[in-house]
């Protein structure tokens, strides 16, 4: 049995001391904090004092309220003033003057010799009315004593006493008395509140006047929201704009400035009015300062638009009511009404609302269109709608190129004969080949219409989406032809412009939506080429007049000054196609927005308008030919033929197939079969021996060739 030992005492072994060396930091405290000088803590806390908001608050109140008192004492004295002297016709001559309306100048010239004769008539009665005045003193106060007098006769005959006679008059003269008394009484206190009484009444006018500075004006005044439009804050808006000439102008105008505005009418969610410049005031020295003009008009930038109507030194402002603009405008005809229908020819899509609220219908008859703006503004619903509307007339056909390719343009499977979608560079190669189809089918066109005049051919759509992605395509053809580009060289630059040039004259139109447009993206002669040009908001006023021409931009359009995600589907439209007022060369268009899940039900009734169309997903370039034997058949019975003349059959033949076939081409084919063409008295040619012994070593090689 094993014992557990317990010890009883400590162990007598110290520990082996530490010998590492101890470090003692020593930490100063830090220095006492210098006291501030007596001087800055007053500055500081007067500063406090003077900038806190009670005492700004106090001193606008103050200065506010003074003012009122002091300009209230200057308006009542230039109205009494004009009330008792010709200034105010001298004014309404020079206003006149300076507007150049001579005829209103002689009127007011005229009610001033009229006012200065009347006056002289005054001034020379005054000479007179002394004694005339006198005379009816004395004349009045006897006949008022023998009127009481007599009406003391008669109390007398009545009571029996004769002390009766005088009592009517001795009344009167107690009367006069105790009105005396009165005056005496009230008239202290009148001289001592009189005084501010006056200043009171001078404050009230004032105020109702805001006669203060902007600073002093209280904030539900100097900023208000949604203020009435009067003449009198055009006026002022325009005398604050900054120009000089406009600005002495007014002044010397007075209160007759505003004889330089028409009438002010209501239009839409809005008010018009046409400004006719004085002299020496330039239409652009007023469009150039929009921003400024809103904000004097208490209104945002985007809430006036500036145009330039047909008279001379006019300027056109519609300014809307605070707010308007960005309401919803509601949904679109093609939504809320399921039996309208459409007309290529005869009919306008509703495609929105112009800014006085009016519905904005647009004509396609014949019109090549370009939408263009920035990306995710709206560009390929406004195409969309005006797509959709089309679909409902069952003559007009589709084909469609969307390089977006995120299925905005699905529901016209079914409608158009050709829809490709997808972003990438075959897709863009894609949309070339069909612009380039539709040029063939235009050449067919007319020249079947040039046989027979009396044909007429359903028209032909073609819309390209995002088509700046088709401009700048890096791709290049066997013939080393860009697709993209906007040089003479470029397959879909060419295409576009051949389609422009002669398109309309068959019904073959060219649609196009574009973002963000430069001149690589959007060639000049591209895009001056569209009858309808619209442009949502873009970045640049040089990108406005990429979009819409200098001659629109210059008249007032200004997509370039449209809120980015705020104006969403607003449009600035320059077309012939679509009602602007006279003198504008452009509109403001509010487009309807129609989602996908309403645009797949109006596709369906557009779908149902028509027999069936079996559309066609993509251009299927790889399609089985034999091209020697295709040679072989247009050469037929002939010996020889020319090469271009062979190439133009084989054209001819199959479009898309050779189209980009060229002599060189040509020649390869016929090397790959130990054969080439020769030439005979100078010119090149293909012999139907050559060919017809290329055929018969490509069937003893067992080889066959496709096109490509």
């Amino acid at each position: 049995m094993s014992e557990n030992v317990v010890h009883l005492h400590k162990p007598t072994d110290s520990p082996a001391p530490d010998i590492t060396p101890t470090v003692l930091t020593v930490v100063p405290d830090a220095p006492p904090a210098r006291p501030v000088p007596l001087w800055v803590r007053s500055g500081r806390a007067i500063k406090t004092g003077v900038t806190h908001e009670r005492t700004k608050t106090v001193v606008r109140a103050t200065a506010r309220h003074s003012l009122y008192t002091l300009n209230g004492g200057r308006i009542v004295a230039r109205r009494t003033w004009d009330g008792r002297t010709g200034s105010r016709y001298e004014r309404m001559i020079r206003a006149a003057e300076a507007a150049g309306n001579l005829e209103a100048a002689e009127e007011w010239e005229e009610r001033l010799q009229r006012f200065r004769a009347a006056r002289h008539h005054r001034r020379m009665d005054l000479l007179h009315s002394p004694v005339e005045a006198a005379k009816g003193v004395a004349v009045g106060a006897g006949m008022s004593i023998g009127v009481l007098v007599a009406l003391g006769i008669v109390m007398a005959i009545n009571t029996g006493h004769v002390g009766d006679v005088i009592t009517p008059l001795s009344a009167t003269v107690d009367f006069i008395a105790l009105l005396i008394r009165i005056v005496q009484v009230v008239w202290g206190p009148l001289i001592s509140i009189g005084p501010f009484l006056a200043l009171l009444a001078l404050w009230s006018v004032g105020r109702k006047q805001h006669a203060a500075p902007a600073w002093a004006l209280p904030a539900n005044v100097c900023s208000s929201e949604g203020e009435p439009i009067t003449p009198s804050i055009v006026v002022k808006a325009l005398r604050d704009l900054g120009v000089p000439a406009l600005a002495r102008a007014i002044k010397e105008m007075g209160d007759a400035g505003a004889s330089m505005l028409g009438p002010i009418r209501i239009a839409g969610c809005g008010v018009e009015v046409d400004v006719t410049l004085p002299s020496g005031v330039a239409t652009n020295e007023v469009q150039g300062k929009r921003r400024k003009l809103a904000e004097n008009l208490t209104r945002h930038e985007h809430e006036v638009f500036i145009t330039i109507p047909e008279a001379a030194r006019t300027v056109r402002l519609w300014i809307a009511d605070s707010g308007a603009l960005d309401e919803p405008i509601g949904p679109s005809p093609l939504v809320t009404d399921e039996t309208l229908t459409a007309n290529y020819k005869t009919g306008r899509a509703p495609w929105g609302q112009d800014l006085r609220g009016d519905a904005a219908e647009l004509s396609v008859y014949q019109r090549h269109l370009l939408v263009t703006g920035l990306s995710n503004q709206g560009k390929t619903a406004a195409l969309r709608a005006l797509a959709l509307w089309l679909a409902l007339d069952r003559t007009v056909q589709f084909w469609i190129a969307d390089l977006k390719g995120v299925g905005d343009w699905a529901p016209f499977d079914g409608i158009a004969k050709v829809l490709i979608e997808g972003p990438s560079d075959s897709h863009c190669i894609q949309a070339t080949e069909m612009v380039e189809d539709a040029v063939e089918e235009m050449n067919r066109r007319i020249e079947a219409v040039r046989k027979d005049p009396s044909l007429v051919f359903p028209p032909l759509i073609v819309l390209v989406d995002e088509a700046q992605k088709a401009f700048m395509c890096p791709a290049k053809g066997e013939d080393g032809r860009p697709y993209g580009g906007a040089k003479a060289t470029s397959r879909y630059f060419m295409a576009v412009r051949e389609i422009h040039n002669q398109g309309r004259a068959v019904d073959v139109l060219m649609w196009q939506g574009t973002q963000d447009p430069t001149d690589q993206n959007l060639p000049k002669l591209v895009r001056e080429g569209a009858h309808t040009r619209a442009s949502l908001v873009v970045g640049t006023e040089s990108q406005a007049e990429m979009a819409l021409g200098a001659k629109a931009v210059n008249a007032g359009a200004a997509p370039h000054l449209l809120r980015q995600g705020l104006d969403k589907g607003t449009l600035v439209v320059a077309s012939d196609g679509i009602a602007i007022p006279a003198g504008q060369s452009s509109i403001t268009v509010r487009t309807h927005f129609i989602d996908d899940e309403p645009a797949a039900e109006i596709a369906a009734r557009a779908k149902a308008l028509r027999d069936g169309v079996a559309t066609l997903r993509a251009i299927d370039r790889a399609e089985a030919r034999d091209p020697l034997a295709d040679v072989a058949a247009v050469i037929g019975d002939a010996a020889r033929m020319r090469t271009d003349e062979v190439l133009k059959r084989l054209h001819a033949l199959d479009t898309a197939a050779y189209r980009a076939w060229n002599n060189v081409r040509l020649k390869r084919l016929l090397e790959e079969h130990g054969e080439e063409p020769k030439k005979s008295h100078g010119v090149m040619v293909v012999r139907r021996d050559d060919v017809a012994r290329a055929l018969a070593n490509r069937a003893t090689d067992g080889s066959a060739s496709a096109a490509e």
